[in-house]
């Protein structure tokens, strides 16, 4: 089953292609933008050793000369630095303005490559080929590139829409199963915020945990309805002047968590998973939405096998702190986005301190 997904933007469209086996025809789907030769393909060493050398077979088959640099798997590694090493690899083999930078790999992958990407000669072409369901279904869509700073997660980045993103399900056969109960997430987080009935969907399966547990149709609906949503909230706001904001959902607590851990104790999408359950808790004190819909939206986080409660010795007063380094905070204040009912969020933030420490307080692991 294939399907076609647009994403439609003012200046560059471009298409979410979802197919079984479509890593093979990544090179025919980039000569049909009509793309200059040149080719950065940037991996981890992991994901090269799986799907590398097909992915550089099927760019030259189709015309294009291909250089390919492997980063240092791991957040922890979305520096600065790292960006420089690509820019070295991007200035040694002569990337010009028509040039593509071709991202196979996970969030981290296809953060760095975009933001190289977006500022390499004021901005070159960037190909999206995600291999983790977390980049399936959210980092590889909607052109938010960037890097972490050491006190923040995603401070320093542009906004650089891919020209294409290419799924091929089949990669996630190699996906260790943490990362894809971590990717498994940001689907849950879609049902909550804009897909009801994709929320149902997760509901009525038996296990969310592992892939051969979860039947290949039900990949295919989340994959595409997760996509959908993306595009469409991404197109209705490109640069999260507004509505886009909601896609932070979970994230606002979520990050404080990763930042304060050093990106060293939990997978972005636990910790996700973890900023998900306190919004639902905020907004049930806040009376924004009903007990019984926070304990279903928890149930199915720990269906997935993540985890819903602090990790052990983390200081409430700190991850106050950290909050206000968040990207989304506005004259001082921390913006939430909190739940109303499945499928509805709202961004507020008029979300007392007192509230947010008593939820803290009452997770701690």
């Amino acid at each position: 089953m294939s399907s076609a997904i647009s994403v439609n933007l003012p200046e560059k469209s471009y298409e979410i292609a979802v197919a079984p086996g479509s890593l093979d025809k990544l090179g025919e789907q980039m000569a049909s933008l009509q793309l200059g030769k040149k080719v950065l393909l940037v991996s981890n060493p992991m994901i090269f050793k799986h799907y590398g050398e097909r992915a550089i077979a099927s760019l030259q088959n189709a015309g294009f000369e291909v250089t390919s640099y492997n980063l240092p798997p791991g957040e922890r590694y979305k520096t600065l630095n790292s960006i420089q090493k690509i820019y070295d690899i991007a200035l040694e083999n002569r990337l010009e303005r028509s040039s593509t930078m071709v991202a196979l790999g996970g969030g981290v992958v296809g953060d760095m490559t975009g933001f190289a990407a977006a500022t390499w000669l004021r901005g070159i072409n960037v190909v999206q080929v995600p291999t983790s369901l977390l980049a399936m279904v959210d980092s590889a869509i909607g052109g938010k590139t960037g890097v972490n700073h050491p006190h923040g997660k995603n401070l320093i980045g542009a906004f650089h829409q891919p020209r294409l993103v290419l799924i091929d399900p089949e990669v996630l056969k190699t996906l260790p199963a943490r990362e894809f109960r971590a990717g498994m997430a940001e689907v849950i987080k879609y049902g909550v915020i804009w897909d009801a009935e994709l929320f149902t969907q997760l509901e009525a399966s038996k296990h969310l945990d592992q892939l051969r547990y979860v039947k290949s149709d039900l990949i295919n609906y989340i994959l595409t309805h997760s996509c959908q949503a993306k595009a469409d909230v991404v197109t209705k706001d490109e640069k999260e002047s507004g509505l886009r904001a909601i896609l932070n959902y979970g994230h606002t607590i979520g990050h404080a968590v990763e930042s304060l851990t050093e990106y060293r104790l939990l997978k972005h999408g636990e910790a996700v998973g973890i900023g998900m359950v306190a919004a639902g808790e905020i907004a049930v004190k806040l009376a924004l939405w009903q007990k019984a819909d926070t304990e279903r939206q928890n149930a199915l986080i720990k269906k997935a096998g993540l985890p819903t409660q602090l990790p052990a010795g983390l200081d409430t007063e700190a991850i106050i702190d950290a909050l206000q380094l968040d990207k989304k905070v506005k004259s001082g204040k921390v913006r939430f986005v909190l739940p109303t009912q499945i499928g509805e969020v709202k961004v507020t933030d008029e979300v007392p301190a007192d509230i947010i420490r008593q939820v803290l307080q009452e997770m701690a692991g």
